[in-house]
């Protein structure tokens, strides 16, 4: 269930290993306010609040730590992956849990603003929000003459689809 995941955020741990720290915090002035870091950070940020929702029942994606050591340390990001992808390994079992998910952007007090999930699902939606980001993060590095792996921000089922092609 998690497989998908684990592998963009090996990716992403294997990106760490291939870029310097100011390619990491750099940002194209003029053409967007994230850096590879910040973008990377986001992603993690949105895998902190859905674990911390796991245990809860309730995963409010507005409730994000947006730890900036993250952001601007190669290292520190590369522990808080390995992390990520320890705890998603857990989860192995309990797709089927139902989760209540906030809308975001909505006031947590209100009733409306509270959906029925599950984990296989919120597992799919951190994939997709990953792939998205990921392919904002090639963008960057692409721009400052970096060229990432082939597979580098590109859906799963675009991968197939290449594939199945070729």
């Amino acid at each position: 269930m998690t497989s998908g995941n684990v592998y963009l955020l090996k990716q992403g741990l294997h990106l760490l290993g291939q870029i310097t720290d100011e390619f990491y915090v750099n940002v194209a002035s003029g053409i967007t306010q994230a850096s590879v870091g910040g973008h990377l950070r986001h992603c993690l940020d949105f895998y902190d609040a859905f674990l911390r929702g796991f245990r809860l029942g309730k995963v409010d994606y507005d409730l994000r730590e947006r730890n900036e050591l993250i952001e601007k340390d190669r290292l520190a990001a590369s522990a808080k992956i390995e992390e990520t992808i320890l705890l998603l390994q857990q989860l192995s079992g309990n797709q089927d849990k139902e989760l209540l998910v906030k809308l975001e952007g909505e006031q947590a007090e209100s009733l409306s603003a509270w959906s029925q999930s599950s984990v296989r699902r919120e597992v799919q939606f951190l994939l997709s929000h990953t792939v998205h980001h990921y392919a904002l993060i090639a963008v960057l590095l692409r721009m400052q003459g970096i060229q990432p792996a082939a597979d580098f921000g590109i859906a799963p089922s675009t991968l197939k689809y290449w594939q199945a092609k070729a």
